[in-house]
């Protein structure tokens, strides 16, 4: 295999995993993108950073997008490069968005795209190679895919599906606060054990909620129910999960999105939350609530 390209870019959606109850499983594309470009050099890395977290990324062979293009590119047969990479990035760090899976994602397909064959980078290779690297499907499947995505794994395999969405089913409003959360110390706080009628009722809602978007919209509210991980990070995010249980007390299909604090709306009105989140949170000014689209999938493109 060898490089065919020289300069390549491509753009990555933040994602949301969980969506309530489907824990690990489910996931959806928002419109809100980290821009990345890459120029094969014969040279090291050379790092330009913009926007969310670009002061606190790593500069060199550790940065995120360098470790996954050298390791798509060993997988593909192909020799190492110099790196010269840019990016503008848009997706909040720490906050439950995805910005470790969009990373990752992104590096991949700036991997595939440097490739004389992309195929030897299909997509199932590249959801199994972001597994690897994140651990769990649920946000690489929809930064890759797009849309809303279901995703499991089998004998260590990384599978995935597109979830059919009704036209009405999805209006997303993130609800951003300004505190971080990592994944690791989010997972850290959930128990070792689920008593079996938590277990259940979330395989229930979890089933739910495919039919609920793909079929009737109004169901969301029930279907995005859980019992097994949300409450149980509330000391690590005191502030989310008190707006969150005000939102589904008062209507709204809220729920926790991916690890925290961030909190998702599906189908909701900015201007409507806007208001309710100033009468509940301490510190109004600390949070941005912004409306976003689905996204249909990642994008890129060969420069030069």
């Amino acid at each position: 295999m060898r490089i065919a390209h020289t300069r390549v870019s491509v753009e990555v959606p933040a994602t949301s995993a969980n969506l309530g109850p489907g824990f690990d499983a489910l996931g959806v594309a928002l419109g809100l993108t980290d821009q990345l470009e890459l120029d094969a050099t014969t040279g090291g890395v050379e790092i330009t950073a913009e926007g969310e977290g670009a002061a606190d990324v790593p500069t060199g062979e550790e940065h995120l997008v360098v470790r996954a293009v050298r390791r798509a590119l060993d997988h593909a047969g192909a020799p190492q490069v110099g790196i010269r990479l840019r990016t503008r990035n848009r997706i909040p760090h720490g906050r439950g968005l995805g910005s470790s899976a969009a990373a990752t994602v992104g590096g991949l397909l700036l991997a595939r795209d440097l490739l004389s064959d992309p195929e030897a980078l299909d997509e199932r290779t590249l959801l199994q190679l972001a597994t690897e690297f994140e651990g769990h499907p649920d946000n690489a499947a929809p930064a890759l895919l797009g849309g809303a995505t279901i995703s499991w794994t089998e004998a260590g395999t990384a599978h995935t599906r597109r979830l059919p969405v009704h036209p009405d089913a999805l209006s997303p409003v993130v609800l951003l606060p300004r505190t971080v959360l990592s994944t690791a110390a989010a997972r850290s706080l959930l128990p070792a054990q689920v008593p079996h009628p938590d277990a259940a009722m979330n395989a229930a809602r979890a089933a739910l909620l495919v039919h609920a978007l793909a079929h009737e919209p109004e169901l969301l509210l029930t279907a995005t129910e859980d019992r097994i991980h949300q409450e149980q990070r509330a000391a690590g995010m005191p502030q989310s999960l008190e707006l969150l249980r005000v939102l589904r007390h008062e209507g709204h299909p809220a729920v926790v999105s991916g690890a925290g604090p961030a909190i998702l709306v599906l189908r909701g009105d900015a201007q409507e939350l806007r208001a309710l989140t100033r009468r509940v949170v301490d510190e109004p000014a600390a949070w941005r609530i912004a409306a976003l689209e689905v996204r249909p999938h990642a994008s890129a493109a060969v420069v030069g």
